[in-house]
Parts: structure tokens; C-alpha cells; sequence
């Protein structure tokens, strides 16, 4: 979790109903080898992820981002045939 006080992570995550959302995250720690600890910066509050949920991820600079962050739903994901 390097720099993580100057970046965060920008998401979609879907829980484990299958619901997708994009989100803003400040990542704290690692909790093993799949998952990791973070503020939801839309939620307001400290959140487990599933790392095999995340989505779409790339960091942006903290400065760039306010709390509360916009919780926006993502349609559904897009499968090959």
C-alpha cells in the first residue's frame, strides 16, 4: 500500500449479491492474499474488498477526490459468447 495517502483507488466493485457500483477507495492494508482493508470514500467508512470483485481499477490522486465521493451503480457486466 504504497502512497496511499496520496493516491486512491477508483473502482467498480460488485458485492456479493452481484451488485456493481463505482467507487472511490483509500486503501489501508492487505488482509492476506485476496482481499484488502479501505475507506469507502463514498460510504464514509472502512471496507473489506474482495480483490476477484474489483473492476475497471486505476489510481488517481487523493487531491483529485472529496468526501463523501459519488456511489454510482454500473450496469450489468458484459459477457464474451
Amino acid at each position: 500500500m504504497q502512497d496511499s495517502d496520496r493516491y486512491v483507488i477508483e473502482m467498480d466493485y460488485a458485492d456479493a449479491k452481484g451488485n456493481r457500483t463505482h467507487r472511490f477507495v483509500s486503501p489501508i492494508r492487505f488482509m492476506g492474499s485476496y482481499r484488502f482493508l479501505g475507506l469507502c470514500l463514498c460510504r464514509e467508512q472502512p471496507r473489506q474488498f474482495q480483490l476477484s470483485r474489483c473492476k475497471n481499477i486505476r489510481l488517481v490522486p487523493a487531491c483529485d477526490v472529496l468526501m463523501p465521493a459519488p456511489l454510482s451503480e454500473v450496469g450489468p457486466e458484459l459477457t464474451a459468447v
